[in-house]
């Protein structure tokens, strides 16, 4: 019953907020610094409006978006997030399973807590595997090799976190993986009953990729030994698809281009890792232009609605992926939730292109949808 409650991301935030103990809401829902970042993206996305048009003929219309050769029901996957299990026991599993349904892909965190075998299995191949550089890079590419032996075709290489941004509500808390348990920490399972003796019973979430002997990852390492050169050798390495994730400059999306890597995922890694940097959404356009029209620009980061999604395409984004709000819907209805929250994202975005006279959302018939905002 708590599912049929959630009549947009909003409400599966709420609820969220209600059910999940303060670290692990404000772990999900945070952002870096005073979070200026995550109001700026929102704000961007606000002040962009969709042309309305009237007596167009739109009964009959396709979310369809195509992807890497396949065709994905939806124009929205899902993104790489690390812990998904925190937000319930099994959420890892919820999300490889709605994958599976819709055809869209799921973002396989380095820091899952499902290991990669089992999520794309679960998927049904459905499954994109994100892979963060750490050290001196050897646990890396070790991932690179076991990720191609389960299956992987696509790999996504998160280059935002040079070092991990510092995020002062997760500090508060004294958040860290695996968790610390002290009194504060203590007190705040206990105010939250449900879900502690839940997963309690299901077992403490652990960074899953990791539980392999000779394996090892401390998110708190740094990162920021990746260049240019480390690019490089991954593409020599990797010979399936090759996504290069939190792009915001544009000379640096030329410079992905012309390494050769096959996707360029626009991300402000949802304002958790620079509070500066500026909204992604307002880059699109610009890079666009600059990689041209046949090479895939993808997007993430803020994106709330069905409406949100619509404008990020209209602006040349081919594919979009969400993130945090799926996990407030499984915290607020498990997977029930989950189905719910989606459905009511792609009634948004049907509803939408209906009102802006689409039928589709094919770059061509998009030109015309997106009316004012910054976002020349």
């Amino acid at each position: 019953m708590r599912a049929a409650n959630i009549h947009s991301s909003a409400d599966a935030r709420r609820l969220a907020r209600h059910r999940l103990p303060w670290m692990v809401f404000d772990y999900i829902d945070g952002a870096a610094g005073e979070e200026t970042g995550a109001v700026r993206n929102r704000a961007a996305l606000d002040a962009l409006c969709l042309r309305p048009r009237v007596l167009r003929n739109v009964s009959d219309r396709s979310l369809e978006k195509p992807v890497f050769g396949k065709v994905a029901q939806r124009p929205f996957g899902i993104a790489p997030m690390g812990m998904c299990n925190l937000s319930a026991p099994g959420a890892d599993l919820m999300l490889a399973r709605l994958a599976a349904r819709y055809q869209v892909p799921l973002g396989v965190s380095t820091v899952a807590s499902t290991s990669m075998e089992r999520l794309i299995q679960e998927a049904e191949g459905n499954a994109w595997f994100q892979l963060y550089f750490s050290g001196d890079g050897s646990s890396t590419f070790q991932l690179v090799d076991r990720a191609k032996a389960a299956g992987y075709t696509t790999l996504v290489l998160t280059a935002d976190v040079p070092e991990v941004g510092r995020r002062p509500r997760e500090l508060r808390h004294g958040f860290t993986m695996p968790f610390r348990i002290g009194p504060k920490q203590f007190f705040d399972f206990a105010m939250h009953p449900k879900w502690s003796l839940t997963t309690l019973f299901k077992g403490r979430p652990q960074m899953a990729n990791f539980l392999m002997d000779g394996y090892h990852f401390d998110r708190t390492e740094s990162r920021a030994a990746a260049d240019w050169t480390t690019l490089r050798k991954l593409r020599d390495q990797w010979s399936g698809k090759l996504v290069v994730k939190g792009v915001l400059d544009i000379e640096d999306a030329a410079a992905l281009k012309g390494c050769g890597v096959d996707a360029i995922q626009v991300s402000s890694h949802g304002a958790r890792q620079l509070e500066s940097a500026p909204s992604p959404v307002q880059t699109i356009q610009a890079m666009r232009r600059v990689v041209g029209d046949d090479f895939p620009l993808f997007y993430d980061s803020g994106l709330r609605s069905g409406e949100d999604v619509l404008k990020t395409c209209a602006l040349g984004a081919n594919f979009t992926f969400l993130g945090r709000i799926l996990l407030f819907s499984i915290a607020a209805a498990g997977e029930e939730g989950l189905h719910r929250l989606w459905d009511v994202l792609s009634e948004e975005l049907s509803i939408a292109m209906a009102q802006a006279g689409q039928s589709d959302l094919t770059p061509g018939s998009l030109q015309d949808v997106a009316l004012g905002g910054n976002h020349s």
